[in-house]
């Protein structure tokens, strides 16, 4: 497979840019493989890499009902940071961060990994302490961050209401330098590619219907609408569908799933050069590469596997965008989508081993879930061939609801749709 540099697009393009290698291959499924991953995202395809990578397990199968890529990993708002506090996130989204530094190189594949920083607003003394908490605690994790008073605040983001009757006063704002974006195509496309290059499988167009198991009742395989397919383990990595797949096998999670929209409006010309999170309401923004402003907010607050969002969420949120940066109010948004959101009884994910023999589970990634991309990957990866988790997702485990350990980052109770 061709390795990409400036060499080889140079001499393609002279040569009319034909001959480029497939990125990855389309195989046929074989009757049996050491490890399958379900779902063809983000983390199921980086789990794949880091098996073949770090673990030598090359024999690894990835089933996609549908193309790669074609579910959250391709609906979401492409923020990467780690301004997390509670121990079991903290470290674990700093590891994902770093990941995210040299992805790109590791990969031989351009994810467009932007560190733009992020600024999270606050309105209020109140606001101003809790965040000097959070943000104090990170430092002491060594994890960079910084907090802002009102006049910087203003050199930096000059286009903020700043008006003496401004609807929500700016106090401030946290920031950390090292946040930023990704390009959420080729984060999949890249880690396909590069599972791809190591024996990984990439089946497309194959859907699990079920699990096959033993006499123990451990799962050795799974049935899919293109023939069963034995394996030694099986992760489920499917995000708003992690239920439905640990329904098949028995198990009950504390997993609800949750509309999410985002939205982009028409091309402008660079305004928003970081990312911004408004805090006297759920809404964040940046601007894409093309110049669109892409944002987001709240779920829209009740159970769903719909991909469609609905009219009352884009009625409050794009009232707390205009709030926040009035000279919105010019532009049109130009189209919305919707992603399945699997929401956690306490807001944080899970990674682990299930109660099953043979079945492992990623999932539970609330607003977290591309993020956390190349670190879920590397951690579900880890906890697969060595059954235990890492020290980074050692807190992350089902077994935490049991016994009321819970990571309750946002401090929101046990309301998966507050998360």
């Amino acid at each position: 497979m061709t390795h990409y540099s400036w060499f080889s697009v140079f001499a393609k393009a002279l040569g009319g840019n034909k001959g480029w290698d497939r990125a990855w291959r389309d195989p046929e499924p074989k009757a049996a493989y050491d490890v399958i991953i379900v779902g063809g995202g983000g983390h199921g395809l980086a789990t794949a890499y880091y098996l073949a990578k770090e673990h030598g397990i090359t024999n690894v199968a990835v089933l996609e009902k549908g193309w790669l890529g074609g579910g959250n990993t391709g609906r979401n708002t492409t923020i990467i940071r780690s301004n997390y506090m509670i121990d079991g996130n903290t470290h674990f989204y700093e590891k994902s961060l770093k990941l995210w530094e040299g992805l790109s190189k590791d990969l031989n594949y351009n994810a467009m990994v932007s560190h733009r920083k992020i600024y999270n607003l606050f309105h209020s003394p109140s606001q101003m302490e809790g965040f000097a908490k959070r943000y104090n605690i990170m430092r002491s994790c060594g994890i960079d961050g910084e907090i802002l008073n009102r006049e910087e605040v203003m050199k930096v983001l000059p286009y903020l209401d700043y008006s003496p009757n401004a609807r929500f006063p700016v106090y401030g704002a946290a920031s950390q330098p090292r946040a930023g974006t990704a390009r959420h195509d080729a984060v999949a496309w890249g880690y396909a590619r590069g599972a791809d290059m190591r024996g990984v499988d990439l089946i497309q167009n194959c859907e699990v219907t079920g699990y096959q198991r033993d006499a123990s009742g451990a799962v050795v395989g799974v049935q899919t609408t293109r023939g069963d397919i034995k394996a030694k383990k099986v992760g489920i990595a499917v995000a708003g569908h992690t239920s439905q797949l640990a329904e098949m096998a028995g198990l009950n999670l504390p997993i609800e799933s949750h509309l999410l929209q985002a939205f982009v409006s028409e091309p402008y010309k660079p305004l928003i050069d970081t990312v911004i999170t408004f805090g006297a309401g759920h809404f964040y923004i940046s601007q894409s590469d093309k110049g669109g402003l892409v944002f987001g907010g709240d779920l829209d607050g009740y159970n769903s596997f719909a991909q469609r969002g609905n009219f009352h969420l884009i009625d409050h949120l794009l009232p707390e965008g205009k709030a926040m940066v009035p000279c919105l109010s010019r532009l049109r948004f130009q189209r919305t989508w919707g992603g399945i959101m699997d929401m956690t009884m306490d807001g944080s994910p899970i990674i682990c081993k299930s109660p099953v023999d043979g079945l492992y589970i990623n999932g539970g990634w609330c607003y977290g879930g591309f993020k956390a991309t190349p670190g879920s990957g590397w951690c579900f990866a880890h906890t697969i061939a060595n059954d235990r988790p890492h020290e980074f997702n050692s807190k992350l485990t089902l077994d935490r609801f049991r016994r009321g350990y819970a990571l309750d980052e946002k401090g929101a109770g046990p309301m998966p749709g507050w998360h």
